[in-house]
């Protein structure tokens, strides 16, 4: 099972807004996966043990080789199925 880490800037509002959004797709596309939110700034010491990391603002630190998403499209509306085709793809790798 995939872990993906969902980071925004504190942690709470709009990763869950994505996680659900995620999770909700991943689901229908028949992929299980494991969905961890947190705070941008806590990303570099935690990214390391998962999979892929989403987030919805600018991070520009150390992800440590994990492929990084950026779902602020999620929010938005405005390229959101191609956000999470990219997710998709992601996960079945």
């Amino acid at each position: 099972m995939k872990r993906i880490l969902v980071a925004c800037g504190n942690g709470i509002a709009t990763s869950t807004v994505v996680a659900t959004k995620m999770r909700q797709f991943l689901e229908e596309n028949g992929q299980q996966v494991t969905i961890t939110q947190c705070k941008l700034m806590e990303v570099p010491s935690k990214v390391a043990d998962y999979d892929l990391l989403v987030t919805t603002g600018q991070f520009g630190g150390d992800a440590h080789g994990v492929k990084l998403i950026k779902a602020m499209p999620l929010l938005t509306g405005i390229g959101a199925d191609a956000v999470l085709n990219e997710i998709l793809e992601a996960v079945k790798e």
